[in-house]
């Protein structure tokens, strides 16, 4: 499996396993059916217990297509950089400067996607022309692949403008479901509220280096990381490198949520 170096804005290169090809068009079918369940699922509902019409008020508009248009854009957002496909595959999207994609690196990977749209408002305007769609979507799904099957880091054109890769994440949590859990105690006690001097950039890097060091056991790697923090933030500790990026994190989360 190919992997892709990418320098974080803490001068630590970290190597990461690109999702296969494979992985990657399996969890678009997974989110494809998801979004078919639940296209079916509304109109039924729509028809046989609300009692509304196909396209009265424009209600399949609003209550099928966005939630489907929209579906992608904002499940990486919510689910940091995984859709529920991606999730059960274990890849995520990645920023190429380290971390979790800003907005607008979500934003430009979803607009990316133009040519599936007229296929989800075809569920609700039969004028559209459902076969015509299918044939549409799969005409330049074709392309899709081939050009993630010749990119360095099987990157589709999304990805290749939104400066994004995705990758193969082999732990079964993540950091964000981890350390994060009591944060929200009265009693927690900031320890380095120097943390705040960190941009949220170098928060998601932060969050990546810790994540794949606690992967591989990289003792050398949570300690180059640890003291170049120490040396950003002009602090002292004696915390053991793991526990010292967690802390960091904890307090960062703790004291932007006040």
């Amino acid at each position: 499996m190919p992997s892709i170096q990418i320098n974080t804005p803490f001068n630590l290169a970290l190597d990461f396993e690109v999702a296969g090809l494979h992985k990657r068009i399996l969890a678009y079918f997974i989110d494809l059916f998801i979004l078919v369940i639940y296209s079916w699922g509304m109109k039924a509902f729509l028809a046989d217990v609300v009692n509304v019409e196909n396209n009265k008020y424009g209600i399949d508009i609003l209550l099928v297509s966005i939630p489907m248009l929209l579906y992608s854009f904002v499940c990486e957002i919510s689910l940091h950089g995984q859709s529920l496909g991606k999730k059960m595959l274990g890849i995520r999207v990645m920023s190429l400067e380290g971390g979790e994609p800003t907005m607008s690196q979500y934003l430009l990977r979803w607009a990316t996607r133009f040519f599936e749209w007229p296929l989800v408002f075809s569920t609700v305007m039969p004028g559209f022309g459902i076969l015509v769609q299918l044939f549409f979507v799969g005409f330049f799904g074709v392309f899709v692949v081939i050009i993630i099957a010749i990119s360095k880091a099987n990157q589709r054109l999304g990805d290749l403008g939104a400066g994004t890769v995705v990758v193969d994440v082999k732990s079964k949590t993540y950091l964000h479901e981890t350390i994060f859990l009591d944060v929200s105690a009265k009693d927690y006690i900031v320890q380095f509220p120097e943390v705040m001097k960190l941009t949220d950039r170098d928060i998601n890097t932060i969050k990546s280096i810790l994540d794949v060091a606690s992967r591989k056991g990289d003792f050398k790697l949570a300690t180059s990381a640890a003291e170049k923090i120490k040396m950003h933030l002009k602090i002292q500790s004696s915390l053991y490198p793991f526990d010292f990026l967690e802390k960091v994190l904890m307090d960062y989360n703790y004291i932007s949520t006040k």
